[in-house]
């Protein structure tokens, strides 16, 4: 059974987070803290597999509890959820080792996917050999496949994936170039090739040659019934 604790000073952000803990099999909540100081306390004593918890909070915030947990050589793996989105927040608690970063309101599935992580990596680790540079690239690049794509390869996030897939649903049947999906996206023209040819490598995109542009051709693209 994987023990989980919830530090979090909202009481039903709490309740919504062990709800959610409480759906996956062979995972459990052991307490729920309301900040920092009491949870350090009890993981002073304690073996805990998984921490969840806020950035913000009372007494101690998730930052400082996620510094003391590290300085102090306590093995669990640290979820944060939080209203936090700045990137300064972000890099700072990435420094620590999270094994992931859910920002609030978030949904069943993404949290489900942030656990998923944990157990890709526990069963990788957990092999009674050596392990291969393909379990460790799979335990560092872990992505959830929500939309039953292959193996996702280095460097593709699934945020940006499930984003440029929207855009080319909105428009579907149309089309739209690289520069469009760029401008509407809000992603770098080199960004968006990337994931078109990944797209395309996996059969979900196809592609066609407009010579009528009156200037250079360009390449369209849509999504695959």
């Amino acid at each position: 059974m994987v023990k989980v604790i919830i530090v979090e000073d909202d009481p039903m952000v709490s309740f919504i987070n062990q709800k959610y803990v409480e759906k996956i099999e062979g995972m459990k909540v052991s307490k729920i803290f309301g900040d920092g100081k009491e949870a350090l306390a009890y993981l002073k004593k304690e073996n805990v597999d998984i921490v969840i918890m806020d950035l913000y909070m009372p007494k101690m915030t998730g930052l400082e509890l996620l510094k003391e947990i590290r300085f102090r050589g306590l093995e669990c793996e640290i979820i944060m959820v939080t209203a936090a989105n700045d990137e300064e927040s972000i890099k700072e608690t990435m420094k620590f080792g999270i094994l992931d970063y859910l920002v609030k309101p978030f949904t069943f599935d993404r949290f489900k996917e942030a656990l998923n992580k944990y157990f890709a990596k526990y069963t990788i680790l957990n092999k009674d050999k050596d392990l291969s540079q393909e379990d460790i690239d799979k335990m560092i690049y872990f992505d959830h496949d929500n939309n039953n794509l292959d193996k996702y390869q280095k460097g593709i996030n699934t945020r940006t994936l499930e984003d440029i897939i929207a855009h080319l649903e909105k428009v579907k049947p149309d089309s739209l170039t690289s520069e469009e999906l760029a401008k509407i996206s809000g992603f770098s023209i080199v960004t968006v090739r990337r994931y078109m040819n990944y797209l395309k490598e996996n059969n979900k995109v196809d592609s066609f040659i407009n010579y009528q542009t009156g200037g250079r051709p360009s390449i369209h693209y849509f999504i695959k019934d």
